[in-house]
């Protein structure tokens, strides 16, 4: 695995992570993987070597205001001051655009999860003529009146103490209302995994589990609304294939329900090529959960009916 950076447009540096498959495999296709919210592209380093041992070349960068793009914990759980959502966007064009350059011949398939998945839906909406196809793990429709309420909430925070100022508060009714589903838990993330081994590893990470910004926030919560408008599913390439995959207990996609609408609504805008499967019991990090290699296998099995 081969760690760099990479400029973006607006000169900030760009950690990243590469994973090549081994000199024997004939290389079939490359994936870009968008992580979630407070993690770092380092988890993801089981799926990718799986994908490489079929062929496929694997990126991954830390988002701004996560993992090493971060800097220092200062920096951490905030994108940018102003018009942070749209430079994050931007940023996977960027790594698109090197992708492409290192290897033009190739088809491109998009992994994101979380809220990795909701800015992939983002750069989907905007650049999905570049893509042979998408995965989005762990997404969620639109989340209604509290969504725009937490909004309003995030932005009077904001200007009352700044931007720039962790919200333990907008944290608690996040990541706290999530773990209210599996109470009492044995950690406050028990709502990610039925795997204690992989939830321990997670609270145990100093680049995980941070409490995030209120303008991240403010960021956050308005690219999920943004990504869950009709004019927004209706923008989608209507021969994009894409796979839906969540678990159905999964907080963020609401138990599976929100999963579902997310499904029906691309299937009412058209997408052809739609697929969705929900893991019976499965939480929200279906890739660190204790079915984790039936997962990888599935999404393996899709991406070579695609490739």
């Amino acid at each position: 695995m081969e760690k760099f950076t990479f400029t973006a447009s607006d000169g900030y540096e760009i950690f990243c992570r590469r994973w090549m498959p081994e000199a024997a495999t004939p290389i079939r296709g490359t994936m870009m993987i968008s992580h979630g919210m407070a993690e770092h592209s380092q988890r993801y380093d089981s799926f990718a070597r799986a994908l490489t041992g079929q062929g496929l070349v694997v990126y991954a960068h830390d988002h701004r205001g996560h993992g090493h793009t971060a800097g220092n914990k200062e920096n951490l759980g905030l994108f940018a001051e102003e018009n942070g959502w749209n430079q994050v966007v931007d940023d996977i064009k960027t790594l698109s655009d090197r992708i492409r350059s290192n290897h033009p011949d190739l088809p491109l398939f998009l992994f994101g999860h979380s809220m990795g998945s909701f800015l992939g839906r983002d750069f989907m909406a905007r650049y999905g003529d570049r893509l042979r196809g998408a995965i989005l793990s762990g997404t969620a429709a639109h989340p209604g009146v509290s969504g725009k309420m937490g909004r309003l909430l995030a932005k009077a925070l904001g200007r009352i103490k700044g931007v720039t100022s962790p919200s333990p508060l907008l944290d608690k009714l996040s990541f706290g209302n999530y773990a209210k589903a599996f109470a009492p838990g044995r950690t406050a993330f028990d709502w990610l995994s039925r795997d204690p081994d992989q939830v321990d590893r997670y609270v145990q990470d100093p680049l995980c589990g941070f409490i995030c910004k209120a303008g991240f926030f403010v960021d956050l919560i308005s690219g999920v609304i943004r990504v869950n408008r009709a004019d927004h599913f209706a923008g989608i390439r209507k021969d994009l294939p894409m796979l839906l995959i969540s678990g159905s207990m999964d907080p963020v996609g609401g138990f599976g329900k929100g999963v579902q609408k997310v499904y029906d609504a691309y299937q009412r805008a058209g997408i052809r090529d739609l697929t969705l499967t929900l893991y019976d019991q499965g939480r929200h990090e279906l890739l660190n959960e204790t079915n984790r290699d039936q997962v990888t296998a599935d999404v393996i099995q899709w991406i070579n009916a695609h490739v």
